[in-house]
This record gives C-alpha cells, structure tokens and sequence, in this order.
C-alpha cells in the first residue's frame, strides 16, 4: 500500500516537472506555425474601432475653411476686376459714401423692440463692412495707379519753364534724335555706334538764331545728356527731354507737345517719325530718316522752310504744314518759291506794259 503511494507521488512529479519544461523553454524556443489571429476575427461580435471623432471634425473644419478661403479670394479679386473695368474712382467713390451714410439713416427710437435693434446691428455691420473695404481698395488703388501713372505720364504738367515776356513770338522748334540727328546701332565687334548726320552742326548753329530749340526723345537722360554734349558743342539747344517726359501708351513712348508750356500755334515737331510718334501730329513736319547715308543732305534741305516760317511767323503753323500734307516740304517748298517768283516777275512784266 505504501510502495503504491510512493509510486504515485513519484508519477506526479515527473508528470507536473514535464509540463513546466513544456510551457517555458519549449514554448519559448518553438513559437507555434499557426499565423496569428487577428483580434476581430477571436471576437466576432464585438463591433470595430470607430475613429476617433475629434480629428474628423477638425480634418472637415480645416477643409472648410480652406475651400471658403480660396473661394472668398477669388470672388474678391474676380469682384475687384470688374469694379477696376467697370467704374472710374470717381464713381466708386460715391457709392462708397452712399455705402457708408446708409446706416446712419437707419436709427432706432430708444423704445425699439429687442428684435429691431439686433436687427439694425445687423444691418449696420453688414453696410460698414463694405464700407470699409470699399475704403481700403480705393486707397490702394489710388497708390497703384500713382505709381504706374508715373511711369507712362510725363513728370509734369509743365515740361518747360515759360517764355520770356521778350520771346513770345519766337517759334519752338522740337527735334527727334533717333534717325533725325543722328543714327546708333550695335555690333558685336564694336558695341554701340553712334553717328551724328551730315549737316547737324551748321543746322543747330544757323536756326538757333531763330527758334527756341528742344531736343525730345524716348531715349533716358543718362543717354540724352552725353549724347548731346558731344553732338551740341555750342549749346545751340535749350532743353533737353528724355524718356521721362514721353507718355507710354500701347507699347510707344510718345511725345506730348501739349506739356510744353507753348502756344501749339508756333510749335514745329521735326523728325523722321512724326506722324507715329505724337500726339500731336498736326505740328509735324517729316523729314527723310538718317540710316548711314555720307551723301544725306535732309537737314541742310529743310533750312530753307525753317527760316522763311521764322521770318515770315504765320499765325498758325498748324495750318502751314497741313498744306504740305503728301508732299516733301523741302521740295514743294522750293516749287512754291519758284512759282511765287514766276508770278511777282509777271505781275513786274504786266506794270511795266501799263507804263507804257
């Protein structure tokens, strides 16, 4: 009986000391082959994880108020687009002290219900809103195009000083350069080139005793100014305009010769491109363009003209160079010299057989 409950006890501790080995080091070093479970599949009544709804809702407010953003911007610049085309600052002006007065026109009696004057708040909110930034985007366009219209108008109202009280009568002669008084080009060997046409110095020295003479191009100061120092070694030219003093409009610099402070009756625009580029060009008078010619003589031909108009002042030259409208003056003016000679020879001819 006792070597049978010896036996027994032995058995057990064998038995449970087999099982420790099988749970601790076997397990350990030989992980079961099954692939796991997933943990929903263990459970399959428990519902799944819901998200968590706090970053759902901020992920929808942010894209919200991206969406409104990017549309309340292009509304807005869409809406400042068309007011910019469709109303002059004048205009928007008016609407903006309209905008701004009408909640002052809305005021309450002290005895107003609640409800009217929560109303009125809101009226008045949504008109001062407007108000404001119709405020902000006339100041700001106000800058904007003070700043671009110092770029393509002249820098004054006045281009030149007046004239002397003396000098009423003397006539303005206005002189392009480019292609008028002279040609520049650019090559690759020697840079820019410069070259002055043949004639300009006995032109400027001869009419400068009887024209107020202005050189005007598109050219900027920093190019005018040495140019002329070389070119005008007897400052026979008075002024000088530059780029600076041209109105930029569709792409071209153009002369203004209403800026100049002178009677446009007695101003004479001469240059190779005066009917393209000034706003005036019924006081142009077109010569020949200078493109390197030895043999070119435009200049010294166009004396002639400018002396008689000098001496003989008409009352508007406007009218004297619409005559020559089609015609070279340099040449039509020396037929018309002629045949005015031809004439006063005959009227000579015709006195002389009434003597007789």
């Amino acid at each position: 009986m006792s070597s049978s409950v010896l036996l027994r006890s032995r058995l057990t501790n064998l038995i449970s000391k087999r099982n420790q080995r099988l749970f601790s080091s076997e397990f350990a070093s030989n992980p079961p082959k099954e692939p796991l479970i997933a943990a929903q599949a263990l459970a399959p009544d428990q519902p799944p994880c819901a998200p968590d709804s706090s970053s759902a809702s901020s992920s929808k407010s942010w894209n919200f108020l991206k969406y409104s953003l990017v549309g309340a911007i292009t509304g807005a610049t869409a809406a400042t687009g068309y007011v910019s085309y469709a109303y002059s600052l004048d205009e928007i002006e008016e609407k903006t002290k309209s905008i701004r007065a009408a909640p002052l026109r809305n005021n309450l009696p002290d005895n107003a219900s609640s409800f009217d004057k929560f109303k009125n708040l809101l009226y008045t909110s949504a008109m001062t809103v407007p108000a404001k930034a119709s405020e902000l985007y006339l100041d700001t366009r106000k800058m904007i195009e003070e700043q671009v219209q110092g770029y393509t108008e002249p820098y004054a109202e006045k281009l030149l000083p007046d004239l002397h009280p003396s000098e009423q009568h003397v006539f303005t002669l206005v002189l392009d350069l480019q292609e008028t008084l002279l040609y520049s080009y650019w090559t690759r060997e020697k840079g820019w080139q410069t070259i002055k046409r043949p004639g300009v110095d006995a032109f400027l020295e001869h009419l400068a005793q009887y024209f107020e003479i202005v050189v005007y191009s598109d050219y900027a100061n920093m190019y005018v100014d040495p140019v002329m120092e070389r070119l005008d070694t007897k400052h026979c030219v008075r002024y000088r305009l530059g780029k600076a003093a041209t109105k930029y409009q569709n792409g071209t610099h153009y002369r203004d010769l209403s800026k100049l402070n002178r009677d446009p009756g007695k101003v004479i625009y001469l240059s190779a491109h005066a009917r393209e580029n000034s706003l005036q060009p019924e006081n142009g008078a077109v010569i020949k363009p200078f493109k390197l010619e030895n043999d070119d003589t435009a200049l010294l031909d166009f004396i002639p003209f400018l002396e008689f108009v000098a001496r003989n002042p008409p009352a508007d030259i406007r009218k004297v160079l619409a005559s020559y409208e089609g015609h070279d003056i340099p040449e039509e003016f020396i037929r018309r010299s002629k045949e005015h000679q031809r004439r006063v020879q005959e009227k000579k001819q015709q006195g002389r057989l009434w003597r007789r």
